[in-house]
C-alpha cells in the first residue's frame, strides 16, 4: 500500500504539472488533448442516489488519462452529519488515474458515460488552466450546496465558464419542473430516503426551476450537453459533444441487486404502510374509549412527543445555510410546540376538557393541510396530518360530550 501511495502521488504531481504547463504548449500540443465530460449512474447509498459528474483530461502525447472530480468528501470530518445539514459541508476537488477511476465503478455496478467535448485547441487550454488552479491547495476546497454548488455545476462551470463563447442549450418544457419533481425521478426505489428529502425540503423547492438550476443532476446536464451547441466568435456553430458511448454498464445479475434498494425494516414498512399502522391505532384506541368511557391519554402523550421531537429538527433547518429548506410548512404538522403542549394537554384530558392547547393544535394541522396547496407532501405525511387531525376531533367529540353528561 505503502508503495502505491507513492505511485499515485507521483503520477498526480506529473499530471498537475502538466495542467500548470499547458500555456506554453503548442497549438498542436493542446491538440492531442480530449477532455470529456463522465457522468455515472446511481449507487446504493443516501449520497450516490442521484448519480455523480467527472471531468476527464487525456493526453495522447504524454499518456496522461485522469479524472477530476468535485465530490471528494470526507465522513471523519468533524460534526459532519451536523454540518451537511446545516449546509456547512465542504467538499474538494480530486484526481484520480482513469483506470482506478472505472474499476470502483466498476465494482459498485454503476453505469459511466463519456461526452467527448468538441472544443477548440485554445478552449482546452483555459480549461487545462482552469483545472490546474482549482487544484492548488487554497483553491481545491469549496462550500459545498445539493442544489447549486456540488460536483455537477463545479463541473459545468469549470467547463462552459472558459468556453469563451455562447453556448446554446435545448428547449425543453419545464412546466411543473421543480428541484422535488426532480429529486423523486432518482429516489422512487427509496422510499424512506424520499420522505426524509420532502421532509427536509420546504416550499421554495417546489418552484419551477429554470435551465441551469436542473443542471444540478448528472443526468440532465448529461441531456443538456448531449443537445447543446457552441456559438463560436468566428460565427461557427458547432455541437459542443463530438462523441458520446457508453463506457460501463452493469450486468444483469449487477441490476437485479439494486432491485432490492432498501432491505430490513425500511422495506418490509415503507413510510405509506407505517402512516396507515397509526392511522389504524387512532381508530382502533377510539373505538376502546368508546367502549370503555374512558380517554386513554397515553395514545396522545406519544404522538405529542414524536411529532414534537420531529419538530426540533424541522426548526432547527431554519438555520441551514441550504436555501430550500428555511420555509417549510410541515413544521404546522412536526411542531415544537407540541412537547410544550405535552403537559397542559394531557392534564386537561384527565379533567375531560379540551384545553387551549388542543386549539392550537387543531389550528395548526387545519392550516398545514391548506398550505399543502403550494407545498408538496408525501403521501405519509399527508395521512399522518389527516390522522392527528382525526384525533384531535376525537378528543373535542368525547370532551364534549362529557360536559354535556356533567351539566
Amino acid at each position: 500500500m505503502k508503495h502505491f501511495n507513492t505511485f499515485l502521488k507521483t503520477v498526480l504531481l506529473t499530471f498537475l504539472v502538466s495542467l500548470t504547463c499547458v500555456t506554453s504548449r503548442a497549438v498542436e500540443s493542446a491538440d492531442s488533448v480530449d477532455i470529456a465530460l463522465l457522468t455515472c449512474g446511481p449507487g446504493d447509498e443516501v449520497y450516490s442516489l442521484y448519480g455523480h459528474t467527472a471531468i476527464r483530461y487525456t493526453d495522447h502525447r504524454t499518456g496522461e488519462d485522469m479524472v477530476i472530480n468535485y465530490g471528494m468528501f470526507s465522513f471523519n470530518q468533524d460534526y459532519f452529519v451536523l454540518r451537511f445539514v446545516f449546509g456547512l459541508t465542504d467538499y474538494q476537488m480530486g484526481i484520480t488515474p482513469f483506470d482506478y477511476f472505472m474499476r470502483e465503478y466498476q465494482y459498485e455496478g454503476r453505469w459511466v458515460y463519456q461526452q467527448t467535448l468538441n472544443l477548440t485547441a485554445e478552449q482546452k487550454r483555459a480549461i487545462g488552466e482552469a483545472l490546474a488552479r482549482n487544484y492548488l491547495p487554497e483553491n481545491r476546497t469549496y462550500r459545498y450546496n445539493f442544489f447549486y454548488n456540488n460536483c455537477t455545476t463545479k463541473a459545468r462551470d469549470v467547463i462552459v465558464g472558459q468556453l469563451g463563447c455562447d453556448i446554446e442549450y435545448p428547449q425543453r418544457n419545464l412546466d411543473g419542473v421543480t428541484f422535488r419533481t426532480m429529486l423523486h425521478q432518482w429516489n422512487e426505489d427509496y422510499p424512506w430516503s424520499r420522505l426524509g428529502n420532502d421532509l427536509l425540503l420546504g416550499v421554495k423547492a417546489d418552484r419551477q426551476v429554470s435551465m441551469a438550476e436542473r443542471q444540478f443532476l448528472p443526468d440532465s446536464l448529461r441531456e443538456d450537453f448531449e443537445d447543446a451547441y457552441l456559438r463560436l466568435p468566428s460565427g461557427e456553430r458547432r455541437k459542443l459533444v463530438s462523441d458520446s458511448r457508453m463506457l460501463y454498464e452493469p450486468s444483469l445479475s449487477q441490476l437485479a441487486e439494486k432491485q432490492d434498494a432498501e432491505s430490513g425494516f425500511a422495506a418490509a414498512m415503507p413510510p405509506m404502510a407505517v402512516a396507515l399502522a397509526v392511522l389504524m391505532v387512532m381508530i382502533v384506541v377510539t373505538i376502546i374509549e368508546w367502549r370503555t368511557r374512558r380517554i386513554l391519554y397515553g395514545l396522545d402523550i406519544l404522538w405529542l412527543l414524536a411529532t414534537g421531537v420531529g419538530g426540533i429538527i424541522l426548526t432547527a433547518m431554519i438555520f441551514s445555510q441550504h436555501p430550500t429548506v428555511s420555509l417549510n410548512f410541515q413544521i404546522l404538522i412536526l411542531s415544537p410546540l407540541c412537547l410544550i403542549a405535552l403537559w397542559p394537554v394531557v392534564r386537561s384530558l384527565r379533567r375531560r376538557q379540551f384545553g387551549r392547547w388542543l386549539w392550537v393544535i387543531a389550528g395548526s394541522l387545519a392550516l398545514s393541510l391548506f398550505m399543502g396547496i403550494w407545498q408538496k407532501y408525501d403521501a405519509a405525511i399527508w395521512t399522518l396530518a389527516l390522522s392527528l387531525l382525526f384525533r384531535v376531533a376525537v378528543l373535542y367529540n368525547w370532551c364534549k360530550r362529557t360536559k354535556q353528561t356533567t351539566a
